[in-house]
């Protein structure tokens, strides 16, 4: 179970997170939704410990994360994909993968070596097939199209054999049918994967379809959570997010 736990973190004068507590069950599939500038990111940022809260703590299974390095929070079975994918743009598909692979396994020797080992080309394999990249596996990475981009981002948090897979934004700048595409794959990587997902989306019908729980945020703070039909008939939420089309999450 990943716990949060009182997170507050402040830029000056602005609350970013205000108080937050949660607790997302083990193997389950969440969503984090809320309008520009609730703290949804910075909630990310703070779980995988690209930031330190002032105050509060990040439970994985009762152990806190809270000021551990990002490697060794990975490493406790927590990884993150970005809204803005992080690859590495130099290699090919298949290379990066199996240098994910690779940094997750330690082997830090043979990580810009000619050749990986038969277990890491394997196991880099396995997640491209899972992907489906393996068509593409021998293309540069910067050369891939934005959705596969994505799902090669998603790859490589997947080599670290995650427990707690967080996804921001994962449909962000794909049009309708690659949007649909792409949720479709990351729910079937969590049925196939045996983790607990939680995801930020500002796409309402993907997150209703989906979603088991969902978490709703503003200003910093936790406005409601429920299943998605709670939510989308909570009276705050329609005020304060739903009730709005033209109000964008981000």
């Amino acid at each position: 179970m990943l716990k949060i736990e009182g997170l507050i973190k402040r830029f000056g004068g602005l609350i970013a997170t205000n108080d937050v507590s949660l607790e997302f069950a083990t193997g389950s599939l969440n969503a984090v939704i809320g309008p520009n500038g609730a703290g949804k990111t910075t909630l990310f940022n703070l779980i995988t410990g690209h930031l330190r809260p002032d105050t509060g703590r990040v439970l994985l299974d009762d152990e806190d994360l809270v000021g551990l390095k990002q490697t060794e929070i990975v490493r406790k079975g927590l990884a993150r994909a970005f809204q803005v994918a992080s690859i590495f743009p130099t290699l090919t598909v298949r290379e990066a993968m199996a240098a994910s692979v690779q940094s997750h396994r330690g082997e830090w020797r043979s990580l810009w070596g000619r050749f990986a080992s038969a277990g890491v080309r394997q196991r880099a394999d396995e997640l491209l097939e899972l992907l489906g990249l393996t068509d593409v596996a021998e293309v540069l990475s910067r050369n891939l199209s934005h959705g596969d981009q994505k799902l090669l981002d998603i790859g490589l948090a997947l080599a670290a054999e995650p427990r707690v897979l967080l996804l921001d934004e994962p449909t962000a700048g794909m049009g309708p049918e690659e949007r649909w595409q792409m949720i479709e794959k990351v729910q079937a990587l969590w049925k196939g994967g045996h983790m607990t997902l939680i995801f930020i989306e500002h796409d309402m019908d993907i997150v209703f379809k989906i979603a088991q729980t969902v978490r709703v945020l503003r200003y910093g703070a936790v406005l409601a959570e429920g299943s998605p039909e709670e939510i989308r008939n909570n009276p705050e939420v329609i005020e304060a997010y739903l009730g709005h089309p033209e109000t964008e999450a981000a």
